[in-house]
């Protein structure tokens, strides 16, 4: 019986999660990545950090169904600074168009996550300053980390997961 293969990749910005793309979008394929691995899950086009990868079809579906409770742990860098009551509604779960998000651990990070530099660099706006929240997550919606900062008022200018369960950056 073969061994199951596992990839972690920090995935840059701009690249597809996925291995050929119509137009042209840099993908997955550029990083020669063995052949028969495929994402556990997606990080949209815009966001960056950990990608796990493997052959096994069933670990894909314990790692992404909300059934099996894996935590995800994103850093979002957010305009402005969140107070303690976009944080609480961040934690509640939040209203968007395809329904309420599940509960969820936010908090307001003291510093800047040691990352590389992203290029191109986020958008700069002298009189908006920046902060960086850390979500934990069991869900993963489309975009969703995005349209709930969004929500509470706390546009993401910046998205990188930094965990899935206990493999992290």
């Amino acid at each position: 019986m073969a061994k199951t293969r596992i990839v972690a990749l920090n995935k840059p910005y701009g690249v597809l999660t996925q291995f050929t793309d119509k137009d042209g979008k840099p993908t997955l394929s550029k990083f020669g990545l063995p052949s028969g691995v495929y994402p556990a899950g997606r990080l949209d086009f815009d966001s960056e950090g950990l990608l796990l990868l493997t052959d096994d079809g069933g670990l894909v579906h314990r790692l992404t169904d909300p059934r099996h409770a894996h935590p995800r742990v994103y850093w979002a860098q957010v305009e402005r600074v969140p107070d303690e009551i976009a944080l609480k509604s961040l934690r509640k779960g939040v209203q968007l168009s395809d329904g309420k998000t599940l509960t969820c651990g936010a908090r307001l990070l003291d510093e800047e996550p040691e990352l590389p530099p992203r290029n191109p660099p986020i958008r700069f706006r002298i009189n908006v300053p920046t902060s960086w929240i850390e979500l934990t997550m069991i869900e993963g919606r489309n975009r969703q980390v995005r349209r709930m900062t969004a929500a509470v008022g706390h546009p993401c200018l910046r998205l990188v997961r930094a965990a899935m369960g206990h493999i992290t950056l």
